[in-house]
């Protein structure tokens, strides 16, 4: 009776839903298929993938079986319907012309070269060695070409390039792997390189920028999304050249390496993180540098930054760069930094890479294979075992987070000012664009203008509403205000509370959010930073904040930590801190009591460049975060000497910690477990008890400090005593403790100062949830303080993982928020 079933023939239709489509997945189906021996065929229909699968219950269900479970890697499937219909007594299976249907959109990012494309690009009797746009169903450009959906050649920036006889084949027949692979091309009939304003194409062009950045020049090299900056990233004159001409003192660059093993020798990398830097995304990757005569990498890269941001070549063109056989040897490190001036979008063709790049770069390699989306490289950390997004743009966007309630508006949310990303929504899926930069600069607002075109027209996402940040001033607002469209308001840091909870698909109520940043428009008009809020998806109250201080100075202060630093302490701790001159003391404390150019604030991010300054550690910042980020490089090496005496305590062997331990911060605080092997630190839980003992043994003042003041704000909210803390932080400094320890205490006492905080919420709420979101949490140090202390308090805490923390994030909680509040 079971074999008569088995013969039976059934015929399904079966719809597959998720990242179909620019992965090879149509040539996988068919190929299945003539394994399996089902008739029927395959299509694209842009929202999904339809299949009809013809043939016995045993065959349907083999080939059910393979297709979710051997799906190509680049892959992901959301959903897979069947529904049984007629039998047709069909004889063949085929790939059918793509056809378009309304429906959810997914588009796949851009795939970094696979590694049988990397093998054949360097096989000499294969007809694409040398090729730099090698490419397959597995691997190349996707987003960045595309045009329209479906995802098919004749929608992409690829249709300019007719195929030659060899690619049609590949591309019509299902034995290659190149079977409806949209972008293949080769030697004979793909794009070109070229230098512009030179005669040199191809290998010519491609010699001459080896050449350039051999005998120590910087190179613009256009790449997938947009231009790069390139020169050797061990010559230290061709690195100090490049950040003088991009006016860029001490910012870490990124620095592209030629492969794994020169990786592993520059820096520490954790098994688990090496999937990541080798995987299709290809991200730059933080890690943490080694300090050993055998690493080459030059100072100048990240000045004073224990850390480097680490990828591997994802395009072929960037491989050659590396490696071209008979020419003369190549650095395996290359700083790769984005092709763009500050603050601007990266450049995505010739003519911007001309007005822009040209004073900053000895010559310009493109290509004539047009970038439709611009996409900057995606930026991630490593916290608690899993990646840690900093930049979400090449590799990750536009791939949607799915929330389990569907809606029935679609939205535009634009964002923020700073790190500037959109996010389009339709139904429970959202979609967050790739970076776009600062929008106080007219070119990323013009960015982000034809970037939400783009991506309105290939996620077939027309707005009914559109929601943007509070502040009236900001560009963002402004662009939102300009679209016809109503227009939800969402308060900065409600925001940021909204994308952490969609981040982990929250299903509850409310959580209480701890939003820490470091500029933030207040529903009072002030200026907000430190907050704690009661948050659903639609609505929230605020409940407490850091002490409120005078930042004057305008956008000054945002960048002279010094003024933040005078506007808490007492003249005579400013002089005797040697803080300022007189005459500056003497205009900030004119401007504070005047209110001229002057805010109420409860920045975060303002507290630690405060006592960066008063640490002696960073005055002011060239960069966004810099002041702050010193603060937290030297708070780690305290923690570290504490590890390190540690683990010379454990048995554990020194190979197994040299590779586990030195390399990853988060390995130097709070793991549970005494296992070298797996972890990498012998850290317990009383590693926090360990700091408290060492804080009241120097500076017990900060352990004896109530962490919330009695005093209320004028809305009745409670009030970190921040200001006590800042100005104990201070006096310890007069007295002559060791800065390292007492900016291991600051992140100490303001991580008990949050639990506290998250406490009295769940005495008002009865909440037992935190979410932690902002710029502040970028800081993985006060991260995994407030995670294991609040997890030991029983909370649960959600953080955020491939979604920023910074303002980058806050378009999708914008975008949550405002499908929960608009009205059809």
């Amino acid at each position: 009776m079971n074999e008569e079933l088995d013969d039976k023939k059934i015929r399904l239709l079966i719809r597959v839903y998720g990242i179909v489509q620019g992965v090879g997945f149509r040539p996988f189906v068919s190929r299945i298929a003539m394994a399996t021996k089902i008739a029927g065929s395959v299509c694209n229909k842009g929202p999904y993938v339809e299949i009809f699968a013809e043939g016995s219950t045993y065959q349907v269900e083999d080939f059910l079986f393979k297709l979710t479970h051997e799906a190509p890697e680049r892959s992901s499937i959301l959903k897979v319907e069947k529904q049984n219909v007629e039998v047709k007594n069909e004889t063949d299976f085929k790939i059918i012309q793509s056809e378009k249907v309304k429906g959810d959109i997914f588009v796949s990012p851009d795939i970094a070269i696979c590694p049988k494309c990397k093998a054949e690009l360097f096989d000499k009797k294969n007809r694409r060695y040398l090729h730099p746009f090698i490419n397959c169903t597995a691997c190349g450009p996707r987003l960045t070409i595309l045009d329209s959906m479906p995802y098919d050649r004749v929608r992409t920036s690829m249709g300019e390039f007719p195929m030659c006889p060899e690619c049609e084949y590949e591309y019509t027949h299902a034995e290659t792997r190149r079977y409806h692979a949209q972008p293949v091309c080769c030697n004979k009939c793909g794009p070109e390189l070229y230098l512009v304003g030179r005669s040199e194409k191809n290998k010519d062009a491609l010699l001459y920028t080896r050449k350039i950045i051999r005998e120590g020049g910087i190179a613009a090299v256009k790449g997938i999304g947009g231009f790069h900056l390139c020169c050797d990233a061990t010559n230290s004159s061709a690195v100090a050249r490049l950040r003088k001409l991009k006016n860029r003192p001490f910012k870490p660059f990124a620095v592209m390496m030629r492969d794994m093993e020169t990786v592993k020798r520059e820096c520490y990398v954790l098994e688990n993180q090496e999937a990541f830097i080798e995987g299709p995304q290809k991200p730059i990757l933080l890690l943490e540098r080694k300090n050993s005569s055998g690493t080459k990498l030059c100072e100048e890269v990240a000045p004073g930054n224990p850390s480097v941001g680490v990828m591997l070549p994802y395009a072929p063109v960037q491989l050659l760069l590396f490696t071209y056989p008979n020419d003369e040897e190549m650095s395996d490190c290359f700083v790769m930094t984005s092709g763009n001036p500050r603050g601007a979008p990266i450049c995505h063709n010739d003519e911007e890479a001309v007005a822009y790049l040209s004073t900053m770069c000895d010559v310009i390699l493109s290509n004539n294979r047009k970038i439709r989306l611009r996409a900057d490289d995606s930026v991630m950390s490593w916290q608690n075992g899993t990646p840690y997004m900093i930049r979400r743009s090449r590799g990750y966007a536009p791939l949607p987070f799915m929330l389990s309630e569907k809606n029935k508006v679609a939205v535009l949310a634009v964002g923020g000012e700073l790190k500037n990303t959109f996010c389009l929504s339709s139904g429970n899926l959202f979609y967050p664009s790739p970076y776009i930069g600062d929008l106080a600069d007219v070119r990323s607002v013009e960015a982000l203008s034809e970037a939400v075109k783009r991506m309105e027209t290939l996620l077939e996402i027309k707005p009914s509403v559109v929601a943007c940040d509070m502040h009236p001033k900001y560009n963002s607002t402004v662009f939102a205000q300009e679209l016809g469209l109503p227009v939800i308001e969402v308060q900065h840091h409600f925001a940021h509370i909204a994308s952490c909870m969609a981040e982990n698909n929250f299903t509850g109520d409310e959580v209480i959010g701890v939003s820490f940043d470091g500029t933030g428009y207040g529903t009072d008009g002030t200026i907000w930073g430190g907050e704690f809020i009661r948050a659903s998806y639609k609505t929230f109250t605020r409940l407490g904040s850091v002490m409120p201080f005078a930042q004057a100075g305008g956008d000054s202060s945002s960048k002279d930590g010094w003024r933040i630093a005078v506007s808490l302490l007492s003249d005579e701790k400013v002089r005797k801190l040697n803080l300022c001159n007189e005459q500056m003391l003497s205009f900030e404390r004119t401007m504070i009591s005047r209110k001229i150019n002057t805010v109420t604030s409860t920045s975060a991010g303002r507290l630690f460049d405060s006592v960066s300054a008063i640490l002696g550690y960073k005055t002011s910042s060239t960069f966004e975060g810099e002041a702050s980020m010193a603060l937290e490089f030297a708070a780690e090496r305290e923690w570290k000497k504490i590890c390190e005496t540690k683990e010379n305590s454990c048995s554990k062997s020194e190979d197994s910690v040299e590779a586990t331990v030195a390399g990853t911060k988060e390995n130097h605080f709070a793991k549970t477990d005494c296992n070298v092997e797996t972890t990498g630190a012998c850290s317990k839980e009383n590693d926090f008890e360990k700091i408290d003992i060492m804080i009241e043994a120097t500076v017990p003042e900060l352990k004896s400090q109530e962490l919330i003041s009695e005093e209320k704000g004028n809305d009745g909210r409670f009030l970190l005593n921040t200001t006590i803390l800042v100005n104990k932080i201070a006096e310890a400094v007069l007295r002559g403790v060791e800065s390292d320890k007492l900016a291991l205490f600051f992140h100490k006492i303001l991580a008990d100062m949050i639990v506290a905080g998250c406490k009295k919420c769940k005495e008002e709420t009865n909440i037992n949830t935190v979410a932690l979101s902002g710029g502040v949490f970028q800081n993985l140090l006060l991260v995994d303080m407030c995670r294991k202390s609040l997890e030991k308090n029983n909370f649960t805490v959600l953080t955020h993982s491939l979604v920023p923390s910074n303002d980058g994030g806050i378009a999708l909680g914008q975008a949550v928020v405002a499908e929960n509040n608009y009205q059809l």
